[in-house]
């Protein structure tokens, strides 16, 4: 028999499901096929492939699809073949490589090989943050992440700067002077290191009045889960912000806030149902407290359900018509509500809304980083050829976007050089731009500055995405298209 012949025959035994014979078929024909039949070669070589993996044979399923890919390196079939073995095998990071390959050959149509890119992508993505997480250095923030971060909190005790009657006590008598803290440790002190930037030593004043029973124990409590939270310990945290949420005598503010901040740590955890009910808790204990409706409308957004952000926004903005963060993340969710409706005129309303925002708060870095970050996923949209919206906003002449975008993004590392958020929006346009190196490298400045274990995790995601395509135009020569 000839090798197309042997081949025919190893088909019809594995149609049969008679896979031990199939496989001596191929065997033969690889056997007879002279070496310069590279395609018929590759074929019989990727037939045994794929019995052997009805066999589950990952070893040899691998072999076969590598002679297969050698001697025809666009081979999809073999290719995705060897990348499904592969992640059997737990070998993710050459997996990755082969489901990149085959998504750019495919130009990104088939679900099947999307899926499996997403998939292993999130994978390899939780690993690497839990190793990384694991043997991190807790670091503080910069600064200038610290106030906008308090800044995000308008209705609330232990942010604001120390009121008259929050003097020490001896210092009452002494009439019209100005009360002197210096001496004074625990929670005034850290207060007092709190307006002078100090954050390194807050810590430790606050375990210091916890300790000793001071009057401000839970305010101190607060604090100090506050800075644990800040520089990623949720573990010291919780203990804390527990204690205070359940003490019924201690001012509501500082109940609700703890809830918030709970809340906050839940969905990082990924425990969307705990943080749904902190934040329900803390609306109904406090139900003026725009802070409450501002991060549950973040929680929303980050499960989907956009048109509750919205509402939270609202009140949030009905409560504090000043809050520049709340009416950035309106602008956002609202884009988030007129692109899954494929509304085009509220896509461009929400634009306008965002040229507001920067235009009435120029000092809000998140302004700046959430609408250059809407304005690359809208170059995202416009390369995927099957978005319905894709012509219409070419027409709309996006073209100067990526340009315009990059220089809203430096305005936000400008205003704030610790914004991971604002590098990660970078590192996504370089992709768009075809500069991998230069996103990789975007990508890790942000995963140093990545606050919790999750975000972590999805950095990793994109700059291994960005990483497999660099190594695939390496190997097989192949881009995805760029702008």
């Amino acid at each position: 028999l000839s090798g197309k012949q042997n081949k025919n025959k190893g088909n019809k035994y594995f149609k049969a499901g008679k896979y031990e014979k199939a496989i001596q078929c191929y065997t033969e024909a690889i056997g007879l096929c002279p070496g310069d039949q590279k395609a018929d070669l590759s074929t019989f070589y990727q037939n045994r492939a794929a019995a052997f993996e009805q066999q589950l044979k990952w070893t040899e399923v691998v072999q076969d699809c590598s002679q297969a890919v050698e001697l025809n390196p666009r081979y999809i079939k073999a290719l995705f073949r060897r990348a499904k073995a592969l992640e059997k095998l737990d070998n993710k990071k050459e997996c990755l490589e082969d489901v990149t390959a085959v998504c750019i050959l495919e130009a990104f149509q088939n679900q099947q090989s999307m899926l499996l890119a997403d998939k292993v992508l999130k994978q390899l993505g939780k690993e690497k943050a839990k190793e990384k997480y694991k043997n991190r250095e807790p670091m503080m923030p910069s600064p200038q992440f610290i106030k906008s971060y308090f800044s995000s909190f308008t209705d609330d005790i232990i942010s604001q700067p120390l009121q008259k009657g929050e003097k020490k006590d001896e210092d009452k008598d002494k009439e019209g002077e100005a009360a002197e803290i210096t001496e004074s440790a625990g929670y005034l002190k850290a207060k007092q290191y709190m307006e002078e930037e100090n954050y390194d030593k807050i810590i430790s004043e606050c375990t210091k009045e916890i300790e000793s029973g001071g009057r401000y124990t839970a305010e101190a409590l607060l604090l100090r889960a506050t800075f644990y939270l800040l520089i990623g310990n949720a573990t010291a945290a919780q203990p804390d912000l527990d204690q205070v949420i359940n003490m019924k005598d201690a001012n509501v503010k500082l109940r609700a806030n703890a809830l918030i901040k709970r809340g906050s740590m839940y969905m990082q955890q990924q425990q969307p149902l705990h943080s749904t009910q902190d934040f329900n808790t803390a609306a109904e204990i406090d139900t003026q407290n725009p802070d409450v409706y501002h991060h549950r409308g973040q929680l929303k957004i980050l499960l989907d359900q956009v048109d509750e952000a919205v509402g939270d926004f609202d009140e949030c903005i009905r409560l504090r018509p000043d809050s520049a963060l709340a009416q950035a993340q309106k602008c956002f969710a609202l884009y988030r509500q007129a692109y899954t409706g494929n509304n085009l005129s509220q896509v461009e309303k929400a634009m306008d809304g965002f040229e507001d925002v920067i235009r009435r708060f120029p000092k809000c870095a998140e302004g700046y980083a959430l609408y250059a970050q809407v304005r690359a996923q809208l170059w995202v949209i416009l390369r995927s050829e099957s978005c319905i919206t894709a012509e219409v906003l070419l027409q709309l002449q996006w073209k100067q976007d990526l340009d315009l975008g990059l220089e809203l993004i430096s305005k936000a590392i400008e205003i704030d050089n610790k914004c991971d958020f604002a590098y990660e929006t970078m590192g996504t346009i370089e992709v768009q731009r075809g500069n991998l190196d230069k996103a990789i490298e975007m990508f890790n400045k942000a995963i140093n500055l990545a606050k919790s274990e999750m975000e972590m995790a999805h950095l990793y995601s994109l700059c291994d995405a960005a990483y497999a395509q660099t190594e695939v135009a390496k190997k097989y020569g192949l881009k995805p298209p760029t702008l």
